[in-house]
């Protein structure tokens, strides 16, 4: 398959999930929608490692999801702390983190 492709399924998934982080206001959705823009990237990122021949971009793919895992567990125990206290359904009734 020709690289192209992959490059707009990429940009397809990375513009539905920003609509979601926009649209939505339940917090495990907004978070779901991250998660599918770090791999919208990490298919970028993969597309062009092998269309180069270059390692350096699979690596880097790879610690691309690290950091996504961390901060899906950081986030969801956050966000289960949050829902102990009280039911929300929406992200703009969260005022617990404001300084």
């Amino acid at each position: 398959m020709q690289p192209g492709y992959y490059v707009v399924l990429a940009a397809i998934l990375f513009t539905i999930g920003a609509v979601g982080v926009l649209i939505r206001r339940n917090p495990i959705v907004i978070l779901v929608c991250i998660e599918l823009m770090l791999n919208a990237a990490n298919l970028t990122l993969i597309t062009f490692a092998a269309q180069l021949h270059n390692l350096e971009g699979q690596l880097f793919a790879l610690m691309v999801m690290t950091v996504a895992a961390a901060e899906a567990v950081v986030g969801l125990a956050i966000l289960v702390d949050i829902f102990r206290v009280r039911d929300l359904d929406d992200v703009d009734e969260l005022s617990e983190l404001k300084g």
